[in-house]
């Protein structure tokens, strides 16, 4: 009979901030992030992971159960990092393998510039990454906009702004059903945390292509396989292209490993073998 993988759930108190995060199974580690999503959010596949590998999950500072003294404080790639490697060393099973989705995936970059020393790999799941795109000012434009839309109040106009520039086309059905009515008042506050003090500093966030170049860390630039034309695919793209890699396409969209995480667990599995 199988035995399920062990799973706690910690806080560790940072310059700022006491973050929650949880600690599954045993084995080679292995970070799951997002930012804003939280370590809900990576639930499943981390129980997939876990009957190999220790598998750390976080809600990034200021996001879900991960507290700030300064609730207005800006959350930047830089600090994020700063975070998970606080966390990597609390865990103390690394070198770690760390995969990042979308803005936790410019985390994951921005911790490999600053402390490769302790990873293996670095999967960079989609990184909005607007900067690396040659309409980066018209991007800038329509970022501020949607984030003056969304702090004006007009919440539904504001998705319908950020989904339009994503080039993600959602159904007025789903956008009700996502945004409006009732909704849970954490959603709401992480919502606000991240137009207000998140989305900017990720999307703005320039990566340092020669000295990620230059790292011993293992770099994977990926794609979903059903992203194709939306922005985060354009964005890898890019990445990949500067870095000198080739894509590596992971089953699903933008969120894949939470709309099919067996899939993504397979195929990540194959990527860190192939390493």
């Amino acid at each position: 009979m199988t035995t399920a993988p062990t799973h706690a759930e910690r806080t560790l108190d940072v310059p700022g901030a006491r973050l929650h995060y949880e600690v599954r199974g045993q084995g080679p580690l292995v970070v799951l992030c997002g930012a804003p999503m939280g370590a809900a959010a990576f639930a499943p596949l981390a129980e997939l992971l876990a009957v190999d590998h220790t598998v750390l999950t976080t809600d990034p500072r200021g996001i879900g159960r991960s507290r700030l003294d300064d609730p207005t404080q800006d959350s930047t790639p830089q600090l994020r990092a700063d975070d998970l490697s606080r966390l990597i060393a609390r865990v103390d099973a690394g070198p770690a393998v760390v995969l990042g989705s979308s803005g936790g995936a410019v985390s994951a970059l921005a911790l490999a510039e600053t402390h490769p020393e302790q990873l293996h790999t670095v999967i960079a799941h989609e990184p909005p990454l607007t900067e690396l795109l040659e309409e980066r000012e018209q991007l800038r434009a329509g970022t501020d906009d949607f984030v003056a839309t969304y702090l004006a109040g007009d919440v539904m106009g504001a998705w319908k702004k950020f989904f339009a520039q994503a080039d993600i086309d959602l159904p007025e059905p789903v956008m009700e059903q996502m945004f409006g009515g009732e909704r849970d008042p954490q959603q709401v506050a992480d919502e606000f945390r991240w137009f207000a003090h998140e989305l900017r500093p990720t999307a703005h966030w320039q990566p340092d292509i020669a000295l990620l170049g230059s790292t011993t860390t293992r770099l994977v630039v990926g794609i979903g396989a059903d992203s194709a034309g939306q922005i985060c695919d354009r964005t890898s793209r890019a990445l990949a292209t500067a870095l000198g890699v080739e894509p590596t396409v992971f089953p699903g969209g933008h969120t894949g490993f939470v709309e099919a995480p067996d899939a993504f667990a397979t195929r990540l599995r194959e990527v860190l073998r192939a390493g």
